[in-house]
């Protein structure tokens, strides 16, 4: 066998090494998320008896504990209501902000994209606490006024932040994309009396689909798996997100003895992640690289 390996040409073993450890990469993520599948569908007899073993049949029950009993219907559809409200904002306001940054100059354009590139290296989960703070002090002085929160325990400001945190990247990754479009295309839209704004929505943003698909994938997995932000901001049990409510079911399953509901709640969380990505596989492929072979 080692014979072998020596007489086999580098470039051969080159791409022998790259496919084993491609395939050891998959099965480190396959077989944990199975695992949680099929935890989720047993008892917990089966469960404490050999986790390892697949369940003598289909307990769904532990799906309804969670969904209903532990309340993760409410808790799956705030982050659904948060998820969409932030992506909504962020690709509202970036999209043009990115058009701009990349095919205009004006002044203190340099400094703009510095600040944005600076942005990419602050971590959120440092600045929480100053934030929490910030949007509390807001809050004690418009609630008398309008009678109810509006920066404290309100899905929209959650929303807010959360696409406010998110811009640095995403008009780094848009404007990136955006620079690489031949401006040919925006010459004619403006020879046949496009205005500016008609050209980036007709003409630049289908054209940059696939980058705008990898920004919304890879938004939407960091919106709806954030737990530190929705737990200083949304204490309210009722306006929980799914991490924040996967946290207190997985304390009540340890406490049950009950495993089945917590597995069955992790299931709800990657579900969706899980389906997003099968449905925009081939777009998220193009983003990430048509971008560097485009003249």
């Amino acid at each position: 066998m080692i014979k072998k390996l020596k007489e086999m040409p580098t470039r051969k073993l080159y791409k022998l090494f790259v496919y084993f450890v491609l395939v050891m990469f998959a099965i480190s993520i396959i077989v944990p998320i199975t695992w949680v599948f099929f935890a989720s569908l047993k008892t917990p007899q089966e469960f404490f008896m050999n986790p390892w073993k697949m369940p003598s049949s289909l307990h769904f029950k532990n799906f309804v504990d969670a969904f209903v009993g532990a309340n993760m219907g409410q808790y799956f559809l705030n982050s659904v209501i948060v998820t969409a409200l932030a992506l909504f904002i962020l690709l509202i306001v970036a999209l043009p902000a990115a058009y701009v940054l990349a095919r205009f100059e004006f002044k203190f354009k340099t400094l703009i994209n510095r600040l944005f590139t600076i942005g990419l290296f602050i971590n959120i989960n440092y600045i929480v606490i100053p934030i929490f703070l910030m949007l509390l002090s807001w809050n004690r002085s418009i609630q008398p006024i309008v009678g109810m929160n509006l920066f404290i325990n309100n899905r929209f400001a959650l929303a807010l932040v959360y696409a406010s945190t998110s811009l640095p990247f995403t008009i780094y990754l848009l404007s990136s994309y955006f620079r690489t479009l031949p401006r040919a295309f925006e010459e004619a839209a403006w020879i046949d009396g496009a205005s500016h704004f008609q050209t980036m929505f007709k003409v630049m943003i289908p054209m940059a689909l696939p980058s705008v698909v990898t920004v919304i994938l890879f938004n939407f997995l960091s919106f709806w798996n954030e737990y530190i932000i929705a737990l200083t901001l949304m204490p309210s049990e009722k306006l929980r997100t799914l991490p924040v409510g996967l946290i207190n079911l997985q304390q009540a399953a340890r406490g049950a003895a009950n495993p089945g509901p917590m597995y069955a709640g992790m299931v709800l969380v990657m579900l969706p992640t899980l389906i997003l990505y099968i449905f925009v596989q081939r777009r998220l492929t193009e983003g990430m690289t048509m971008g560097g072979l485009k003249e």
